[in-house]
């Protein structure tokens, strides 16, 4: 059976790269593949809507009617890739529906392969958490994201078990270039003919990890 990947980046913190994140997700999606449907469930923060508003809606969990609508669309095995921008408020609400419906069962019966990607951080809440997660998805579908410009040294011991994605640190210079609404990650790889810039090593690299992910998809519907 053809298998449609359903990508969830979370944390329960704001201000954790979480989005910049999604971006780059999406791009490689969009760039592998030429179809990606990204969804934004952001507040104040920076939103995915903003910077991909080309392949990006928003989307709700504060009433019935936005979770089924959401729901509705992420479990259709239609081949084209989904991410899901999950802001922090709702994080909460997001799991506790997933669980009470059976999100991650129903997925699996329709061909659908949910990743979830959980943005660590040091702090009590996401220790509070992640447990809560790994109670309810299957170790092989989360993955623990180590943004080193946020976790500063070592991940956790409780989070560094399972499968981790590790994203290096920019300089402050570099960020606050990627951090502009109109900059494209995969524009910036084809433009820039230098191809030993940090930037696009870091983009490139990124890049590969998002394909390993997708080739441990591949073998686990296999």
């Amino acid at each position: 059976m053809h298998r449609t990947a359903v990508y969830i980046i979370c944390s329960p913190r704001p201000l954790v790269g979480k989005t910049l994140i999604a971006r780059l997700l999406t791009e490689y999606l969009l760039l592998k593949h030429g179809a990606v449907a990204a969804f934004d469930i952001n507040l104040k923060e920076p939103s995915l809507l903003e910077f991909l508003p080309g392949v990006t809606e928003t989307a709700e969990v504060d009433d019935t009617f936005g979770k089924m609508q959401l729901m509705d669309r992420l479990i259709v095995n239609d081949g084209v890739a989904k991410v899901i921008d999950l802001g922090f408020h709702a994080f909460d609400e997001f799991f506790k529906m997933t669980g009470e419906i059976g999100f991650m069962k129903e997925a699996a019966r329709r061909g659908v392969s949910p990743v979830i990607l959980f943005v660590a951080d040091t702090d009590r809440v996401s220790a509070r958490a992640y447990p809560i997660l790994q109670q309810q998805i299957p170790p092989t579908a989360l993955v623990t994201v180590d943004n080193e410009h946020v976790v500063r040294g070592e991940l956790p011991a409780a989070m560094a078990g399972g499968r981790v994605l590790r994203i290096a640190a920019l300089p402050p210079f570099l960020k606050t270039y990627v951090d502009r609404l109109t900059f494209s990650f995969t524009q910036y790889l084809r433009n820039e003919k230098d191809s030993s810039t940090e930037l696009h090593q870091w983009i490139r690299e990124n890049y590969f990890s998002f394909r390993e992910l997708e080739l441990n998809l591949l073998l686990q519907g296999s």
